[in-house]
C-alpha cells in the first residue's frame, strides 16, 4: 500500500529531526541537505552549498543556498520555505511569489552598479556569493531559482512563467511536499520526464522520423534527425536527469572527442551530421502524429549514448555569441522500452552503443559486479549491536536509486517499522565513494562533487577487480563501513564546533580533508585506521571526535587563508594544491594529538589495508 501525502510528510518530519539531532545541525539546513541530496541524487540539481541571509523591511532580500554549474553560466538560489511546522498547510501563490521576489532583489543588486556585496563582511558567505555574481554578471546567462517547501503548493497552477532579467532567463521552480511525495511514489525515486517536442521546444511539427523495427520481437524503434538547438533546449530544461542512464558523464571538453564536437559546432556546423556518431536514446513511450511520419511526444527520455554531444552543444548555445544551432542537426536512434524490460535492455544498449570512446566496465555504474557483491554483503552481514543496545543491525547498500523507498513501499506500518529496525541506516554508491576517496588520499576528489567523485572512484575500483576481484571481501565490506562510521561522525563533530556555527559552510570540503589528514598522519607513523575496531563497536568515541576536532580546525584555516590562489574556499579546496599546504601543517598537528586519537589507528602490519 501506497504511503499517503500525509503519511509522507509526518514521515519527512519526523526523519528531518531524528537528522538534525544526530548530526547537531540546525532543522532549517538539515531540510535543506535532505532535500538537495534527494534532488541531487535525482539529476534534477548539480550540487549545493549553504548560505543564509535576510534583510527583512521594504526591499527586503532572502537567499538560504546556491550553486553554480554549467561552466559558472548558470546559477542556482535556493530558497526555504520551512518553520517546522506540526501540520501540512498550504503554500499559496502570494507566499511562494512574495519569497522569489525577495531572491530576484538579492540577484539583481549584486549585478548591479553599485554592487550589493559591498554591504557585507568579506568572511560572511553572502559576501562570497553577492561577490561572484558580481564577477560573473557577464557569464551567467540563466538564473533558476528554487523553492523547497514543507508546505503543499495549494495553487492550480503549474508553471511559473520564465522571466528575462536584463539578458538573464530567470526560471522558477516549487519543490513542495507533494512534489516530494510524488518523486518519492514514484519507481526508483525519479519522476519520468514528458518531453511534448510541439509545445515546449522549437520542433515546428515534432520530429521527422523513420521506422527502424521489424520482425515480430522487435522493440519498437525510429531514427530522426534534431537540431542542435532543440538538442541544446532539451538539456537547459532538464539538464542531468536526461542522462542518467549514460554510461558515461561528461566532463568538461578534454579528450579528442569533446573538442573535437566543439570545434566543428564553431567552424564546420554544416558537416556536423556527417562527422557525428548521433545520439542513442531509450524511452518509456513514444507517441506519433496523425501520418507517422514525426515523433511528438517523448515519455522518460534517456540519452544512453551521445551525452557528450548534447551538452557540447548546450555549452555552445550558452557562448556570447553562440553559432545559429537551429543549421546543427543530429541523427537520433530512439528505442521504445517497456518498464518491465526497462533497467537490464538499457544497459545493454548504452554498453554496445558506446563506440565513439573506449567504454570500461565501471562506468556501467551499479550494474558493476563489484556493486552487486557489496549490495550482497549489505544484505547478509549483521553489525555488531553498539554497547547498551541489544539488537543487531545491517547497513542498506542502496545499489539502485530508490531501492530503500522501493522495499518499504508495500509494507504495512508493522512491516515496515520492522524493516526500518533491521536497516536503521543507509549509503549510496556516491557516499561509499566519499567513504573510500578521503582515506585513500584522494580528498580533492571529494570536493569535486558526488558524480565526479564516483566515477573517480570506479576507475580505481576497476583495474583492481581485473586483477583480482577476491580482495573484495567480507573484510573489505567492512572497512568501507568503519570508514563510513567516522566519516558520518566527523560530519557531525565538525556542525557542533563554535568556529563553523558562527562563521558556516563547506562542511564537506573541511570533513574531506580532516580525514585525509588524519591517514597521512597514521601513515607517517606506518599505522592505518583499526577500521575492525570501530566495526565492532559501530561507534566512535566522543574523544576520539575531539582529536579530529583539532585536525579540522587547521583545514578551515588554511581553507580561509588570506593568500589562497582561488577567492571561493570551495573552489580552492578542489585543487591539488590545497592537500600541499595542509602537508606543511603535518607535523604541527601530530605534536597536538594525544592516545585519544591514536588509539583508534593500529600498525599497519597488524591490519592489512584490503582492495585499492
Amino acid at each position: 500500500m501506497q504511503m499517503t501525502r500525509n503519511e509522507y510528510f509526518e514521515e519527512f518530519r519526523q526523519q528531518l529531526q531524528i537528522d538534525a539531532k544526530t548530526h547537531g545541525a540546525f532543522q532549517r539546513n538539515t531540510f535543506l541537505d535532505k532535500i538537495s541530496e534527494q534532488l541531487i541524487e535525482a539529476g534534477d540539481l548539480h550540487g549545493f552549498e549553504h548560505c543564509h541571509y535576510r534583510r527583512d523591511g521594504r526591499g527586503g532580500m532572502k537567499i538560504d543556498g546556491y550553486f553554480f554549474h554549467q561552466g559558472e553560466t548558470t546559477l542556482d538560489l535556493h530558497l526555504a520555505d520551512f518553520k517546522n511546522r506540526q501540520t501540512l498547510d498550504p503554500l499559496n501563490k502570494r507566499d511562494y511569489e512574495s519569497q522569489f521576489k525577495q531572491a530576484r532583489r538579492f540577484f539583481i543588486k549584486s549585478k548591479g552598479k553599485d554592487p550589493l556585496y559591498l554591504d557585507f563582511d568579506e568572511t560572511s558567505p553572502e559576501y562570497r556569493l553577492s561577490r561572484r555574481i558580481y564577477d560573473q554578471k557577464d557569464q551567467i546567462r540563466r538564473v533558476n531559482f528554487i523553492l523547497s517547501s514543507e508546505r503543499y503548493l495549494s495553487t492550480r497552477s503549474k508553471s511559473i512563467d520564465n522571466q528575462d532579467l536584463s539578458g538573464v532567463k530567470a526560471v522558477y521552480s516549487i519543490w513542495d511536499i507533494s512534489r516530494l511525495h510524488r518523486q518519492y511514489c514514484s519507481k526508483g525515486g525519479r519522476v519520468p520526464l514528458d518531453v511534448d517536442l510541439i509545445n515546449m521546444f522549437q520542433c515546428g511539427h515534432g520530429l521527422p522520423c523513420l521506422r527502424a523495427h521489424v520482425g515480430v520481437n522487435a522493440f519498437k524503434a525510429f531514427l530522426a534527425v534534431i537540431s542542435g538547438e532543440t538538442l541544446a533546449e532539451l538539456y537547459e530544461e532538464f539538464g542531468a536527469r536526461l542522462l542518467e542512464q549514460n554510461v558515461r558523464c561528461f566532463l568538461q571538453a578534454r579528450g579528442n572527442v569533446n573538442k573535437g564536437i566543439r570545434n566543428t559546432i564553431l567552424n564546420e556546423p554544416h558537416r556536423f551530421f556527417a562527422y557525428n556518431n548521433g545520439i542513442t536514446a531509450t524511452a518509456q513511450d513514444i507517441r506519433l502524429n496523425e501520418d507517422r511520419s514525426r515523433i511528438i511526444r517523448i515519455r522518460d527520455l534517456q540519452i544512453v549514448n551521445g551525452g557528450q554531444t548534447m551538452v557540447s552543444l548546450y555549452h555552445a548555445y550558452q557562448l556570447k555569441n553562440a553559432p545559429d544551432l537551429s543549421k546543427v542537426f543530429v541523427q537520433m536512434k530512439i528505442s521504445e522500452i517497456s518498464d518491465n524490460l526497462g533497467p537490464e535492455i538499457v544497459q545493454k544498449i548504452a554498453e554496445y552503443a558506446n563506440t565513439q570512446n573506449k567504454v570500461s566496465i565501471p562506468d556501467l555504474r551499479s550494474n558493476h559486479p563489484f556493486h552487486i557483491k557489496i549490495e550482497n554483503f549489505s544484505r547478509r552481514i549483521w553489525a555488531p549491536a553498539i554497547e547498551g543496545e541489544l539488537n543487531q543491525t545491517k547497513w542498506f547498500y542502496e545499489r539502485s536509486r530508490g531501492q530503500y523507498a522501493d522495499k518499504q513501499s508495500m509494507l504495512s506500518y508493522a512491516e515496515k517499522k520492522r524493516f526500518k529496525t533491521k536497516y536503521p541506516k543507509k549509503f549510496t554508491k556516491t557516499d561509499l565513494a566519499k567513504f573510500e576517496n578521503v582515506w585513500d588520499d584522494k580528498p580533492h576528489w571529494v570536493n569535486l562533487g558526488a558524480q565526479k567523485t564516483f566515477i573517480q572512484y570506479m576507475r580505481r575500483i576497476d583495474e583492481a577487480w581485473k586483477q583480482s576481484p577476491e580482495q573484495f571481501n567480507e573484510d573489505y565490506y567492512r572497512r568501507i563501513i568503519a570508514r563510513g562510521i567516522v566519516f558520518k561522525a566527523t560530519e557531525r563533530m565538525v556542525s557542533r564546533q563554535d568556529w563553523y556555527r558562527n562563521r558556516g559552510g563547506y562542511r564537506a570540503n573541511i570533513v574531506a580533508y580532516t580525514l585525509s589528514a588524519a591517514n597521512a598522519l597514521g601513515k607517517n607513523r606506518d599505522m592505518i585506521l583499526s577500521y575492525r575496531k570501530i566495526w565492532k563497536e559501530q561507534i566512535v568515541d566522543d574523544l576520539f571526535a575531539d582529536q579530529l576536532a583539532l585536525i579540522a580546525k587547521f583545514v578551515r584555516n588554511i581553507l580561509y587563508l588570506d593568500a589562497r590562489p582561488t577567492q571561493n574556499p570551495s573552489e580552492w579546496a578542489k585543487k591539488e594544491e590545497f592537500w600541499t599546504y595542509l602537508e606543511r601543517d603535518l607535523p604541527e598537528i601530530d605534536r597536538q594529538l594525544t592516545g585519544d586519537f591514536w588509539c583508534y589507528f593500529t600498525p599497519a602490519k597488524e591490519e592489512t589495508p584490503l582492495g585499492t
